[in-house]
């Protein structure tokens, strides 16, 4: 990839995002054009670059200019002749390419007012999407690598981890450990050599947020890295990063050679007789490796397991030897600390979780992506003016933090600060940073299914609670879901869940039940719905939901008949269709083919309904509403 040359302050820049989902997105391609298209145009004065991930991602491609902050999205190769000739040339932006605020309806011209980014408060993600990940040069401009010079010139090891106690930064991986704390028992231990180990594997679902990290600043993890194998006394260390990350392992390796290069890594790093070398390992996908003990044996080209513990890894770790381990997004939060001093991060967030917090904002939720927010803000904020509501004018039903194992709280939480202490109150976690959001047609139990089923899967099988109940947790969740489940089945459930989360050996197998502990105590009444009146009030559950096609709506246009991939449509030209319920696969196909001005197919409760048992003239239709999830005759 064409590194380009370093940014001057005064030239004119035009950006364009160069993340995994811009890439995906042909990101590289509208670089390509536009660098062709200044040629052409010959605008020698306008240099064309890219950035890592900007977290707006669903936007992709982005594509923004400086000095003026003119912000585009969704552009195309197609879109690169207007933008040249209309904006760059003669000064006029592309209206049609703006961002459009789905609150306002507001068409948001630039950056810095778009919600979705001034709302935001970003440490972590400073420089992601304003420099060129892969030139080192770019990083320095911005400030990097000052602080480990600062590290290394005017504090000793034990006033560097002085400084992070002081800050109050605890651990982004998920514990939220005290960062200066575990730094200091490593740098206490006896035995050497010492480790320091970069947390990269997030196999969460639906997370990207130490991915866009690396992508996007891949120095800020490596500086802060430096710095905390300095404040302990390591001289090797490793970077644990998913094979699944090609983009990011790519960057990483780019990075390392490039800071050895410029004296910040290797041998005697700044003339200070201190050396440090780093490797990468690329994981095999496990998300059991996100543990301490289960990375570290993978490392060792074991099977990724957990251990008991102790010995923690601060005393005996990798190959046995003192170890520490911290998150990408701890590590980058290291640097800016050391620069700007503990006073002014312990300002940020609350009494006890100090500075920002990064979340993955997926789900049902006009704006997601990337996002960076002080710890106390409430879920409320986020979801409504950062995340701009929920999608398609629904109501919000709950949101999941923490992954998939964290818990799901309801709307009567919206107002609960992000932070660990208020979060674990809830019964929900701060994890790495994943936060779904789900609307009113999400089936909670199903929900607790999917998430359970993840984890179970991802099991490393090592302790019986978690290989064995978490199985047969599952098979309940299933049977509920399909109309099977008995009423003793929800007893057994909590209590299944309570013994795993105290039993299991790991934190996989202890945070697994969140999400079923969760829905069964905010959400108890879909559970009894699915048990009790074998019925899924959300309509998501395919084996509790048939779909009827209504004799008021149906034009007998054949769309649906001939859509469906098993025949268990009826009808003809001017005939009310009629689905036979017996065939039926429930695959929505119907559903989603029958043009919207008609609506003429619902769904409804697994129930008998009356409709047409055959194909009627459509002139002979009779009037059906729909209502609480059923159909019935007007």
């Amino acid at each position: 990839m064409n590194q380009g040359k370093p940014a001057k302050s005064n030239e004119r820049k035009i950006f364009v995002c160069h993340g995994t989902g811009c890439v995906s997105t042909k990101g590289m391609e509208v670089r390509e054009a536009l660098e062709k298209a200044l040629a052409e145009a010959r605008l020698q004065d306008i240099r064309v670059d890219f950035t890592g991930c900007h977290g707006f991602c669903e936007q992709g491609p982005i594509v923004f200019t400086e000095p003026d902050g003119v912000f585009y999205c969704h552009v195309g190769v197609k879109d690169v002749p207007e933008i040249v000739e209309s904006h760059l040339r003669n000064g006029q932006p592309v209206v049609r390419l703006h961002f459009k605020d789905p609150l306002t309806g507001e068409v948001v011209p630039l950056f810095k007012d778009i919600n979705f980014y001034k709302k935001q408060q970003r440490i972590v993600l400073r420089n992601c999407g304003r420099i060129n990940p892969e030139r080192i040069e770019d990083y320095i401009a911005v400030g990097g690598y000052e602080p480990l010079r600062k590290a290394f010139t005017e504090m000793t090891p034990g006033l560097v981890i002085e400084e992070i106690k002081r800050s109050g930064l605890r651990g982004r991986g998920g514990a939220g450990f005290p960062t200066g704390l575990k730094w200091s028992f490593c740098q206490q231990a006896p035995d050497f050599p010492k480790y320091m180990v970069c947390n990269a594997d997030e196999g969460d679902p639906g997370a990207f947020m130490d991915r866009s990290v690396m992508e996007g600043d891949p120095h800020t993890v490596i500086e802060g890295m430096t710095i905390a194998a300095y404040a302990i006394g390591a001289t090797e260390g490793y970077i644990y990063i998913r094979a699944e990350y090609p983009l990011a392992v790519k960057r990483v390796r780019i990075a390392l050679e490039q800071a050895e290069k410029k004296g910040f890594l290797g041998k005697n790093i700044l003339g200070s007789g201190f050396d440090f070398r780093v490797h990468v390992k690329e994981g095999a996908g496990a998300f059991v490796c996100g543990e301490e003990t289960a990375l570290i044996a993978s490392i060792e080209g074991k099977r990724g397991m957990p251990r008991a513990r102790p010995p923690f890894p601060a005393n005996s770790g990798l190959w046995g030897k003192p170890t520490n381990i911290n998150n990408v997004k701890t590590l980058a939060s290291v640097t800016a600390i050391i620069a700007n001093g503990a006073d002014w991060y312990s300002k940020i967030g609350t009494e006890k979780s100090k500075g920002t917090a990064v979340f993955a904002l997926t789900g049902k939720i006009a704006n997601s992506g990337l996002i960076e927010v002080p710890m106390g803000i409430p879920l409320r904020k986020i979801i409504y003016e950062i995340g701009g509501g929920i999608l398609n004018g629904k109501q919000f039903k709950a949101v999941q933090t923490g992954g998939p194992s964290g818990g799901c709280l309801p709307a009567s939480y919206l107002d609960t600060p992000v932070d660990y202490e208020s979060l674990a109150a809830a019964g929900s976690i701060m994890g790495s940073g994943g936060m779904v959001v789900m609307d009113e047609d999400t089936c909670m139990v199903d929900v607790a299914r999917y998430f359970l089923s993840f984890t179970q899967a991802e099991s490393c099988g090592k302790c019986v609670p978690c290989r064995v109940g978490t199985k047969h947790m599952l098979d309940m969740l299933s049977n509920i879901c399909c109309g099977k489940g008995k009423p003793s089945d929800l007893d057994l459930l909590k209590e299944l869940a309570e013994q795993i989360k105290v039993g299991s050996l790991c934190a996989l197998g202890g945070t697994a039940p969140n999400p079923v502990l969760t829905t069964m105590r905010y959400f108890r009444d879909e559970y009894d719905a699915h048990v009790h009146q074998k019925k899924c009030p959300a309509l998501a559950c395919p084996e509790l939901t048939n779909y009827y096609i209504l004799p008021d709506k149906c034009q007998g246009c054949g769309l649906c008949l001939r859509a469906c991939p098993v025949a268990a449509i009826a009808g003809g030209k001017r005939l009310v269709h009629v689905i036979d319920q017996e065939k039926c696969i429930k695959c929505s196909t119907c559903l989603d083919v029958c043009p919207r001005r008609f609506d003429a197919v619902a769904k409804a409760s697994a129930e008998k309904i009356e409709v047409p048992s055959e194909p009627v003239p459509v002139t002979a239709k009779k009037p059906v509403s729909v209502a609480s999830g059923s159909i019935s005759e007007e």
